[in-house]
């Protein structure tokens, strides 16, 4: 193997800004095509039900699509179905076409279920998997509410979990949504026969999930948060009897593959890896750094960054290579919170230089900004365009959520920054 390619900490932070498509921000079409070059530069989009600044992939999708709309999203997982929802980092939303490569989690599910949900509650599972194809789609609100079993996080309605374990099976398939409601078809429905009964080998499947967390951050080492990694610990044997490979074994194939490069970043502790085929964004970095440009030539953007945006994923890194500390505190107890419930971190440029928290006031038509905390030293009115950018960050998300305002904190800071706000519009 050879040497780590040598990256600057300034050539680090440009290439992971440019790769990730901030740079600028919101610079794709405003089309549903956006969409799906976005899922084929990351690899998977990590959904999570809570609406409170708007769900985790649309916040995603609007910090790099202009005029992004969450109804194009939808339309392409349950209408054209050229994505689908299953299990990478967390739920994820993933290319169809990738469907064989990623059904490991499936099978693996359902061994699992047959030793458990599957044999305890067989004549339900039957019953509803014959509703289903007699009927069509059903939610839990179409069956029996009274029964109640254990389930992962604790007592919920028999229904319920037999429904999600036969998604988590592969078995039934999300055929839409609405609000967080989920309507469950056959599978054989919602995706093409071919692609349903194509077969890869685990391992190759294990490789290809390993490599799609590569391709979401950009900069991942060999280790990090086990969130980063979920599904590659310890566990039980591949299909075929076969050891499950360790994670170092599956990383040393990629790299050797030719599908990663090692890299080192100076003050950076570990081997970082580039997927191969971004070498150019990286030789793109280097010049604008070298040359003094601004992340794609352009003047710097404001980004919303969404909480579980891939650029955030590894927070050790983001305190190393950008001195930024980020903490989502959603599931912190309120007493116990250094800013808020549900805050986005700020990157203006290829800096991060803040947090806000943002609300979208439905009845009142308006964005309620409750919070705005800046990094050390960084003075929002002094920073060479920072106002209009911001203006220009906060007229996408007040168009994203369709509101007609915008609201500031009403403390002297957020006066001032309304001010400023105002004149440069």
């Amino acid at each position: 193997m050879s040497d780590p390619r040598p990256l600057s900490c300034a050539v680090a932070r440009r290439f992971l800004v440019i790769r990730h498509l901030l740079g600028p921000a919101r610079s794709l079409p405003a089309a549903e095509e956006s969409v799906l070059a976005v899922v084929d530069r990351l690899g998977s989009l990590q959904f999570d039900p809570l609406e409170v600044a708007g769900r985790n992939h649309d916040l995603v999708l609007h910090a790099r699509v202009a005029g992004y709309r969450r109804a194009w999203t939808d339309h392409l997982l349950y209408d054209r179905r050229l994505l689908f929802e299953a299990y990478n980092k967390g739920l994820s939303i993933l290319p169809t076409r990738e469907l064989p490569w990623h059904r490991l989690t499936w099978d693996q599910a359902r061994r699992a279920h047959e030793g458990e949900v599957f044999r305890d509650q067989g004549e339900h599972v039957a019953e509803l998997l014959d509703r289903i194809r007699r009927g069509g789609a059903i939610s839990t609100a179409d069956l029996d509410r009274s029964e109640v079993i254990d389930w992962y996080w604790g007592p919920t309605l028999k229904s319920r979990a037999v429904l999600e374990a036969l998604a988590e099976a592969g078995i039934l398939g999300i055929a839409r949504r609405e609000g967080n409601r989920r309507y469950y078809d056959l599978a054989e429905r919602l995706f093409p026969a071919g692609l349903l009964g194509e077969r890869v080998p685990e391992r190759e499947q294990m490789l290809h999930r390993l490599l799609s967390r590569y391709r979401a951050h950009g900069l991942l080492g060999a280790t990090g948060q086990g969130e980063i990694f979920a599904g590659f610990g310890p566990g039980e044997l591949l299909a075929d009897g076969a050891p499950r490979p360790r994670r170092a074994a599956l990383l040393a194939e990629l790299v050797e593959r030719g599908e990663l490069v090692p890299a080192s970043i100076d003050g950076v502790r570990g081997v970082r890896h580039v997927v191969t085929d971004e070498l150019p964004l990286l030789a793109q970095a280097e010049r604008e750094v070298a040359e003094g440009h601004e992340p794609g030539g352009e003047p710097p953007s404001v980004t919303f960054l969404a909480p579980l945006d891939p650029l955030a994923w590894d927070r050790d890194l983001l305190r190393t290579l950008f001195a930024f500390d980020y903490l989502w505190e959603v599931y912190v107890p309120a007493a116990k919170r250094r800013w808020g419930y549900y805050v986005l971190p700020l990157l203006f440029g290829d800096r991060f230089v803040g947090r806000l928290e943002p609300r979208f006031d439905r009845a009142a038509r308006a964005v309620r900004i409750l919070g705005l905390w800046w990094e050390g030293g960084f003075d929002p009115q002094a920073a060479d365009g920072f106002v209009p950018a911001f203006a220009a960050a906060l007229d996408a998300y007040r168009d994203f959520h369709g509101a007609a305002r915008a609201t500031f904190p009403r403390d002297r800071a957020g006066r001032a920054l309304a001010g400023a706000v105002g004149r440069a519009r």
